[in-house]
């Protein structure tokens, strides 16, 4: 098995009033050389964003977008014609493809809005634009990798143009689950959300990561209530 261990106090970080981001790659002004992707997972931001503020409308090519609200509520406007609110529990995805243009702000006034951005390599250039969400039910993800997302037609529900799949999953103290590898090349990227959990042989804690290819399988054991995120994608494209 390899491996990268990649600490929650090692990101990159920026902080300009409005918006608070930690960046596992390399990103805007923040470079690393050593930090420029994992596979085809090119970006993986975690934002705060103040009340009533945003990211305006700017354009996107040729890349799959992934956002995860974990707090607040989220609106996003596109080229597509799409209006939409995303809030904590759903996961969002639009393939800029051959061309989009989006905005996302802070729905409210009175409170932050914190979420994941995710970037991923497409497998193919310019496709066609297109947006989808959808909304999690909690219960789905108790002591289980539930699918987020996955491959165009290997996939019944959220779908991207990319090898990949996301799982997310909620354990308690001592909980203990494998994750077994669907597609042979793949690594996955496994970001703790919450808690403290061993990987391996490799203990993580609260935003903590840990990138791993060249296995098969990788086994957990929760050492506090936890929620992870697990990011399956090609380690080349």
């Amino acid at each position: 098995m390899d491996r990268v261990l990649h600490k929650a106090d090692s990101r990159g970080y920026a902080n300009h009033g409005w918006l608070e981001s930690h960046h596992s790659f390399s990103f805007a002004s923040y470079y690393n050389p050593q930090r420029m992707q994992f596979g085809t997972l090119r970006v993986l931001n975690d934002d705060r964003v103040a009340p009533g503020m945003g990211f305006g409308t700017h354009a996107h090519q040729n890349m799959e977008i992934i956002s995860i609200p974990l707090e607040g509520d989220l609106e996003h406007k596109d080229s597509m014609g799409n209006t939409a609110v995303i809030r904590q529990g759903d996961v969002q995805v639009m393939s800029a493809g051959s061309g989009v243009q989006h905005s996302e702000y802070n729905k409210n006034r009175d409170r932050e809005v914190a979420f994941l951005q995710i970037w991923v390599l497409p497998d193919r250039p310019n496709v066609k634009p297109r947006y989808d969400q959808i909304t999690l039910n909690r219960e789905e993800l108790i002591k289980t990798w539930f699918t987020l997302l996955g491959p165009r037609n290997k996939h019944d529900g959220l779908w991207i143009h990319q090898n990949a799949w996301f799982h997310m999953g909620e354990f308690n103290n001592q909980d203990t689950a494998k994750y077994t590898i669907k597609e042979y090349g793949n690594g996955l990227y496994i970001f703790v959300l919450e808690g403290k959990v061993k990987a391996g042989d490799e203990i993580l804690g609260r935003r903590d990561a840990l990138g791993v290819w060249n296995t098969a399988e990788v086994e957990f054991r929760m050492e506090d209530k936890s929620r992870l995120l697990l990011l399956e994608v090609p380690m080349s494209n």
